[in-house]
């Protein structure tokens, strides 16, 4: 069993919390991991490069000057890719990266990033997260006093809070997620995990919905 102490939003022990680790995963495959996180990586390529072949380049496609008799080397027309200005020899066109490994690995990494942070001592339970207004102060004041200012955190919440997602989007190395968005790439691209205990709650009852490709691409930037 692991003991959490709850803390509120002052940083206050205010009681604690037992869980089993086997609620999440029964064993840590790193290879999994490693896999899980390079599909999120590979999907976030935008793969929108583009070069020109030397058929694309404008210009006229007369000789330079004659084959023989100037002494020089022999010169064909100016989009040669030898050329400066010419086209490239293997240009580079539009390429989608995106790949999907099976919703079970998906899941199961997941749930065995969650462990992975109970067992590293990565995770800061809070007992309620709530804000009145907008402003990146109040969510800024509650990290400096859980001391996590000088990490990158990942706060999980129960559920999408527009208002506090715009208070806290100005703090660089802060993530805000509802638990169902959550998945191997957030919870290890983060070094702190932040959990309301109605998140804990969720995330022990099954293994959150995995975020598409585009999701995870939408919360890193």
């Amino acid at each position: 069993m692991i003991t959490l102490p709850i803390r509120d939003m002052q940083g206050a022990e205010v009681g604690s919390y037992e869980l089993d680790p086997a609620d999440f995963a029964s064993h840590i495959n790193k290879q999994l991991l490693h896999d899980v996180v390079v599909m999120y990586e590979a999907n976030r390529r935008q793969g929108t490069v583009r070069t020109k072949s030397r058929g694309e380049v404008r210009g006229s496609t007369r000789k330079l000057y004659r084959q023989k008799g100037t002494g020089r080397a022999r010169a064909g027309m100016r989009q040669t890719p030898v050329r400066r200005g010419g086209g490239h020899t293997f240009a580079k066109r539009p390429k989608d990266w995106s790949y999907r490994l099976p919703k079970k690995a998906i899941r199961s990494a997941t749930r065995q990033a969650l462990l992975s942070k109970f067992l590293d001592e990565e995770v800061t339970l809070l007992q309620d997260v709530s804000i009145e207004e907008a402003k990146t102060r109040h969510v800024a004041a509650m990290i400096a006093a859980l001391g996590l200012s000088e990490t990158s955190c990942l706060l999980a919440i129960p559920a999408e809070d527009p208002l506090l997602w715009r208070a806290a989007r100005n703090i660089a190395n802060l993530w805000v997620s509802p638990v169902a968005e959550l998945n191997a790439f957030k919870l290890l691209h983060q070094k702190q995990l932040v959990l309301t205990t109605d998140s804990l709650d969720l995330l022990r009852q099954g293994p959150p919905t995995a975020a598409t490709p585009a999701e995870s691409e939408e919360e890193a930037a």
